[in-house]
């Protein structure tokens, strides 16, 4: 492989199937750290909605934990993958700790216990596929949180602080 073209320039590369990706393709989002606002997740941990799918039930988000805590005992349905931004996270059911930097990549049926015990508390960026299921220390069955539960958490926040809803983070 040779390295890529340096040009500082917009280069229109030739492209089979222009019509097609004009009549169907859909463009790329961007949103700015102001763009989304944090939204509260229980006593201790905030969520900053990044990008809402609906075709595959899929969603993003920045998750803050704001102080040594913990996101209880949960089975995804589906990928996650999640970086570490800041501070430092482990699950209860592992032996390893992720700090900034650290890939966090979660397989569907794996059911695991988040904690951070980091003073600064942890943010994870995470890119999440199908639901999540929450469940309380007894392991009974408490909720479903899929990509329709975290729109709702976002546009229900934002109306009711007078936030206009960012249509950039439906893709």
């Amino acid at each position: 492989m040779t390295a890529p073209g340096s040009a500082y320039k917009i280069v229109n590369v030739p492209e089979l199937y222009a019509d097609e990706i004009q009549r169907y393709g859909v463009e790329g989002k961007f949103v700015s750290d102001e763009d989304s606002p944090w939204v509260p997740f229980g006593d201790n941990a905030a969520i900053k909605h990044l990008a809402f799918d609906v075709r595959n039930n899929t969603f993003s988000n920045i998750l803050w934990i704001k102080s040594p805590g913990v996101i209880g005992t949960h089975k995804h349905r589906g990928t996650v993958v999640m970086l570490c931004l800041e501070g430092s996270v482990r699950y209860l059911e592992y032996d390893w700790v992720a700090g900034p930097g650290g890939f966090i990549y979660e397989t569907p049926g794996q059911t695991h216990t988040l904690v951070t015990d980091h003073p600064d508390g942890v943010k994870l960026f995470g890119w999440l596929n199908g639901a999540i299921e929450f469940y309380d220390e007894d392991a009974n069955f408490l909720e479903t949180c899929d990509v329709w539960w975290y729109i709702n958490h976002y546009e229900s926040y934002c109306r009711e602080h007078g936030i206009p809803i960012n249509k950039e983070l439906y893709i």
